[in-house]
């Protein structure tokens, strides 16, 4: 009997972040949560750009730029005297929505490079505008009073962060498997490998891919709507270009079009800048050449390395033929 190791893999991990409060309550090391909640919660945008990126083949360097809308409403919020946790999400879904359906019309129109470098300058444009924004901090950034709150949950509290983080991690990864499984992951895929051909039966490609584009962005706002939690803290730099950069790493590292991909691609990266940093404080000269290994020996992602070998049934003559 064949033993998926992926699946493996996933389960070991699911298992691990569900009891690691235990064992960091126990050890008496509150700062795991921390950690492991900021690797979940850049796992959640990761998993959010995976949608277009891997399923759909669109390499975006603005993502991060609505990690920052989401982690800008809280702030945004807290600064005007705004309590409660329902405005919060619903304005950071509603403004990331509307920015992503904004964007999206315009940058799918193109493909390719020229997909990448509109992204890349909405990005720069978003980050120079936060920078401006004076009242928030400007580039220096701003403290935000109180967390977000929800009913009798606390998302500035460190546990009810963490578990609000992993079940919507869960939450997101199964939307996901739903999305790519029904007619419009199908749509997706399909565009990615030939969009000519999906024009040609039909079928309103470019409202797919806007749609996607528009979920992959609310993700992402939901995913900095916990960041702001977990540093109570807004800066510009949620949006600079390096953040999304970091984001398509998590994505590769893991495996493209892997359902799981970007969470484990989110633990080996913020795992090996800790591990680094604490060897040296040049880490990320050691960094960059272990990436660059990782994407030259292992194509699909780290997950890709558990995939099954596909075995050719095709007879000797018929190849050699």
């Amino acid at each position: 009997m064949r033993v998926d190791l992926r699946l493996l893999l996933i389960l070991l991990v699911v298992a691990c972040l569900a009891l690691l409060p235990v064992a960091a309550l126990l050890a008496e090391e509150p700062y795991w949560m921390r950690f492991w909640s900021r690797i979940m919660i850049l796992g959640l945008a990761a998993a959010g750009l995976n949608l277009i990126l891997g399923f759909g083949g669109l390499v975006s360097f603005g993502h991060a730029m609505y990690v920052a809308i989401g982690a800008y409403t809280v702030g945004a919020l807290r600064h005007h005297g705004v309590e409660g946790g329902l405005p919060d999400i619903l304005v950071a879904l509603g403004a990331s929505a509307g920015v992503g359906l904004l964007i999206g019309a315009i940058c799918l129109r193109t493909s390719g490079i020229f997909f990448i470098m509109i992204t890349l300058a909405f990005a720069q444009m978003t980050y120079f505008f936060f920078v401006s924004l004076e009242q928030y901090g400007g580039d220096d950034g701003m403290r935000i009073a109180s967390g977000t709150q929800l009913g009798p949950l606390h998302l500035d509290d460190t546990l009810t962060l963490y578990y609000s983080a992993f079940l919507l991690l869960c939450g997101v990864i199964f939307l996901t498997w739903r999305l790519v499984n029904a007619r419009f992951g199908m749509v997706i895929r399909g565009a990615r490998s030939n969009e000519q051909r999906m024009a040609a039966l039909g079928i309103p490609v470019f409202r797919y891919r806007l749609t996607a584009y528009v979920i992959s962005a609310m993700i992402c706002a939901l995913a900095g709507v916990l960041l702001a939690n977990l540093t109570l803290y807004i800066s510009p730099a949620y949006t600079h270009w390096t953040r999304s950069g970091e984001l398509l790493i998590m994505v590769i590292l893991g495996g493209l079009g892997t359902l799981f991909g970007p969470v484990i691609g989110a633990i080996v990266l913020l795992q090996l800048e800790d591990l680094l940093a604490h060897i040296t404080q040049h880490w990320q000269l050691f960094l960059g050449p272990i990436l660059i290994l990782v994407v030259l020996f292992a194509r699909g992602g780290l997950l890709g390395l558990l995939a099954p070998r596909q075995v050719s049934q095709r007879p000797a003559e018929e190849i050699d033929g």
